[in-house]
């Protein structure tokens, strides 16, 4: 498995224990967490545990499948920059009540979604078989 697709599944996980913790310690003791903590587990879980898992296996099984390769390692990589600059940067906005921060995250989140789009598309529908070349 490619580098940068073991990365989307480990941060993955790391997203998801940092969802798990941070609902905990907001019932815990919810004057420590400071902001919108409904929103920022819900992204920690959603964009980071469930949507990084499904990049690093799509990413892995996709172009398998079909018999092709990606069609850019350099936009997948691009993608992984994008997806793990934006899901931290809108945590963060949220919790310490930065709008703009928020809206920097999820514009960076939203190009990353647009990269994978855009590379699995041309991958699946645009590339040549992998024996063909």
């Amino acid at each position: 498995m490619h580098l940068r697709n073991r990365l989307f599944v480990a941060l993955a996980l790391a997203y998801g224990l940092a969802g798990g913790l941070l609902a905990l310690l907001r019932l815990a003791a919810p004057q420590l967490v400071p902001g919108d903590v409904t929103r920022a587990h819900a992204h920690l879980m959603l964009l980071g545990l469930v949507l990084m898992t499904i990049y690093g296996v799509a990413l892995h099984v996709l172009p398998r499948f079909g018999g092709y390769r990606l069609r850019s390692e350099q936009l997948a990589w691009g993608q992984f920059w994008l997806a793990n600059a934006g899901l931290p940067l809108m945590v963060v906005g949220w919790l310490a009540t930065l709008p703009r921060l928020v809206t920097l995250g999820g514009a960076l989140s939203v190009a990353a979604m647009l990269a994978f789009g855009v590379n699995v598309v041309f991958t699946v529908r645009l590339a040549p078989p992998a024996e063909a070349e």
